[in-house]
């Protein structure tokens, strides 16, 4: 059985945002040109895989708390959106 309410997310890792320049903001729109996500639209959610090396703004539909503390260790800061 699969549940049709079961809401799907694309996955981003902090390790992967090191490809954007310092204070880029980070929306999924530009996670699908760069091709870190396949579909457009898609809900995102960043997971703490890695380290960030610069400040970003990085604006997702959920965070996993260890992510949120790695952006902001390095002066970054996370928005949530809703989808």
């Amino acid at each position: 059985f699969r549940s049709p309410f079961k809401k799907r997310f694309a996955i981003v890792h902090v390790k992967d945002l090191n490809r954007f320049p310092k204070d880029t903001v980070v929306e999924p729109d530009l996670l699908f040109q760069s091709g870190l996500i396949r579909k457009r639209g898609e809900a995102v959610k960043l997971l703490s895989d890695g380290e960030l090396q610069h400040p970003l703004t990085i604006r997702v539909h959920q965070a996993s708390k260890a992510a949120l503390q790695k952006v902001e260790a390095v002066s970054g800061r996370v928005e949530v959106i809703d989808s």
